[in-house]
């Protein structure tokens, strides 16, 4: 079987990208677009374009009938969910399926299975996976005090359905518990609709180590190598590299084993990311999910590696076995990738919506940019606001940093306010050129005033109102 037309069921840079490696292989594309995205570069890319609905996701970009009747009305034979939205909806999977549509990613059944953290921390216990030390609480905040006592404090709290960051909530001492219960709950109910909570043991001086798998859905995987995304603002990726440099290499072994441990178990189809924390203090990693589906930061697994994720993905939801060996996979340099947003840092990260003026992106050896803006594109206020992913491929770590600093200076965008003089600062800071990062770095950083922003021009201390 092969592909011969695909549904883009997402928006963005990612619709782009899928747009791009199906022509690369032959295969045509239907982008489905909200009213707000009409006139977007995916519409403008794919073979036909059809409007879902209106600008709300909540109407369009996750309205599966309306998708669905896309796919079937324009004759795909497949549907390509992106990240987000429904990438990792158990429904939207199994319907795809239903519909006679390849739906490119895992089996609704694994999709359902591992979206549950809950189910996918018991599953990963069971093959010998290490967990963080935590579990349910089915009893609510009580269980959760319950479990906080017998951890110890401080511990963090966790939405069983969660993921973007969300539904989660550090708790330092009990008086903070109950409500942080509440708030972690309403916040899970209304992100994913689903309150269900779990506690672990809060790792204060943790990185955050993930692992690429591809499966062929018979029990055939392989690994790609870790993925190291520590750099985080309130539990959301900024910065991402590879390999992991900062992480001792039994503990990068470690992973990659019991990542493909995981994954043969549940005879994993398609590309998939498994997640640890690495305790720095204790020398141990620890499971913590994984997502099913294509990450936001696998451009840079692609950089050392030279296999394209998303051309890989078509070609094995077309009927192509695993066209890679483990022998095979090999990694050269370093990359570190950048998410360019349409914030405003001194104003808590307020997005900045609005329409683009100038765009005038870096270039040079080692640089490649995905995105779908230009100048004159106008952003609009109902999506992430994400603008573009700036990746650099260097010798080592010391060279693709140097190298990234020097395109974030070069990188112009105005019309919009964006997030990358932060950026630039984070790159600057010594303790990211001594790969010192955790998972709380950036927040300390901020709250204490140890990050400055840098504009290419100026270095100014960052104001009150970034703390």
């Amino acid at each position: 079987m092969s592909l011969r037309r695909l549904l883009v069921a997402n928006r963005g840079e990612i619709a782009v990208r899928v747009i791009r490696a199906c022509h690369e292989l032959g295969i045509e594309t239907v982008a489905a677009v909200s009213e707000a995205d009409r006139d977007g570069l995916p519409a403008r890319l794919a073979d036909r374009a059809v409007c879902v609905g209106p600008p709300r996701a909540a109407h369009s970009y996750l309205n599966q009938n309306a998708l669905l009747a896309a796919a079937i009305g324009t004759g795909c034979d497949a549907v390509h969910p992106g990240y987000g939205f429904l990438s990792e909806n158990a429904a939207f999977a199994a319907a795809c399926e239903e519909a006679g549509l390849t739906f490119v990613g895992p089996r609704g059944e694994t999709v359902r299975t591992m979206g549950d953290k809950l189910a996918a921390r018991r599953l990963a216990e069971r093959h010998g996976v290490p967990v963080v030390p935590g579990g349910g609480v089915p009893g609510g905040a009580a269980d959760a005090a319950k479990a906080a006592e017998r951890l110890g404090y401080p511990v963090l709290l966790k939405a069983a359905a969660g993921g973007g960051g969300r539904g989660i909530r550090v708790v330092r001492d009990p008086g903070e518990l109950a409500s942080a219960f509440a708030g972690a709950v309403a916040e899970a109910e209304a992100a994913f609709g689903d309150g269900t909570m779990y506690v672990e043991r809060y790792v204060p001086r943790g990185r955050h180590l993930e692992v690429q798998v591809f499966g062929d859905g018979t029990g055939g995987v392989v690994h790609l190598g870790e993925r190291d995304c520590s750099a985080q603002r309130r539990h959301q990726k900024i910065i991402e590299e590879a390999p992991a440099t900062g992480v001792p290499e039994a503990i990068r072994t470690g992973a990659r084993s019991a990542a493909m441990r995981l994954a043969e178990t549940i005879r994993y189809r398609q590309a998939g990311t498994v997640e640890f924390i690495v305790d720095q203090d204790r020398g141990e990693y620890y499971f913590l999910e994984m997502n099913t589906r294509i990450q936001v930061e696998h451009p840079v697994t692609e950089e050392i590696t030279g296999i394209d994720l998303v051309r890989l993905q078509l070609r094995l939801a077309g009927g192509e076995p695993l066209p890679v060996e483990q022998r095979d996979v090999g990694f050269t340099g370093h990359a570190i990738e950048c998410r360019i947003t349409a914030e405003r840092p001194a104003d808590g990260f307020r997005p900045s919506p609005g329409t683009i003026t100038a765009w005038r992106p870096p270039s040079g050896t080692g640089i490649r940019l995905d995105t779908h803006c230009e100048a004159g594109y106008r952003v609009p206020p109902y999506y992430d606001s994400m603008l573009a992913k700036l990746i650099v491929h260097g010798r080592d770590r010391a060279d693709a940093t140097a190298r990234t600093r020097a395109a974030l200076a070069d990188f112009v965008i105005d019309g919009v306010d964006t997030n990358l003089a932060f950026l630039r600062a984070v790159l600057a800071h010594p303790d990211f050129a001594a790969d010192q990062i955790t998972t709380r770095w950036v927040d300390d950083a901020m709250k204490t005033g140890r990050l400055t922003e840098v504009s290419p021009a100026k270095t100014s201390p960052l104001s009150p109102r970034h703390q």
